[in-house]
């Protein structure tokens, strides 16, 4: 079961101007954590903003009890987060999502990613790696200032291909071009995805032509974070308009089959 926590703020890193990394305490977290799940953070002491911010889960620390997590400031809420310093007390509720990356018996697997949709992938890339998994990983930006974590994940991976929109860094192009072009000489086991939403639509397709297993993890505006509100309601692959079926990404996710969901 998640819950709240009072974690300290160890560490605070600003790797773009408006990406921020942050290190907390959270041992019990971190002790029931998997790769894909997310943390709820309220980020004001007062009622205003009154919803908690869902950030997914970057990087586990079991030994220390500490986890790391990533985030772009984007609006009001993560402005506000952004200005905790180093010793202050952040309000977690963790960790959260039942759906989560699963390496199984995949000997063989393609990491991709998208924008800042590739900080919850790092966690699964070293997790698969220290299990002696071979892991290619393909990144996409959209240009050479928006290029985040570069050496960390080549650290965790044999094989790191980065893609720029516009070819100012790495190779011009998609993330999935490259990976497609990859599958027609390579074996892969599991493609594991998460960035914008037309990047896993291209990426579900892909996996389906292949007949590849596909784990995704969706980015869905998430109000509770428990299954209460329904805001991050999405369509599963057997919904019609005369049978509407649901999940909710936040307690059925953030991770899903490809398979399942209508993206």
């Amino acid at each position: 079961m998640p819950e709240i926590v009072k974690s300290k703020l160890v560490k605070k890193e600003y790797l773009k101007s408006d990406i921020v990394r942050f290190k907390v305490e959270a041992k019990s977290i971190v002790e029931r954590a998997k790769p894909g799940n997310f943390i709820e953070i309220r980020v004001s002491e007062t009622t205003v903003p009154f919803l908690r911010r869902p950030i997914s889960i970057y990087n586990l620390n079991k030994d220390e009890g500490t986890l790391e997590f990533i985030f772009q400031i984007k609006g009001e809420g993560t402005k506000l987060l952004s200005k905790k310093e180093e010793g202050d007390l952040i309000d977690i509720i963790g960790p959260l999502g039942m759906g989560t990356f699963k390496i199984n018996n995949y000997e063989k697997i393609a990491v991709i990613g998208g924008g800042i949709g590739v900080f919850p992938l790092y966690e699964l890339s070293k997790e698969a790696k220290k299990e002696k998994r071979e892991v290619s990983i393909y990144l996409g930006f959209r240009n050479k200032d928006y290029v985040v974590l570069e050496q960390e994940f080549k650290d965790v991976s044999d094989k790191l291909i980065i893609t720029t929109d516009d070819g100012s860094y790495g190779i011009k192009g998609f993330a999935i071009n490259e990976l497609e072009k990859d599958l027609k000489n390579k074996k892969i086991d599991c493609i594991y995805a998460c960035g914008p939403l037309p990047m896993l639509r291209a990426v579900k397709k892909l996996a389906m032509e292949k007949n590849i297993p596909c784990q995704i993890s969706l980015e869905e505006r998430m109000g509770c974070g428990i299954g209460v509100c329904l805001g991050c309601a999405v369509k599963t692959a057997r919904s019609s308009d005369e049978n509407p079926q649901y999940f909710h990404v936040c307690k059925g996710g953030p991770v899903f089959q490809a398979k399942d969901v209508d993206i």
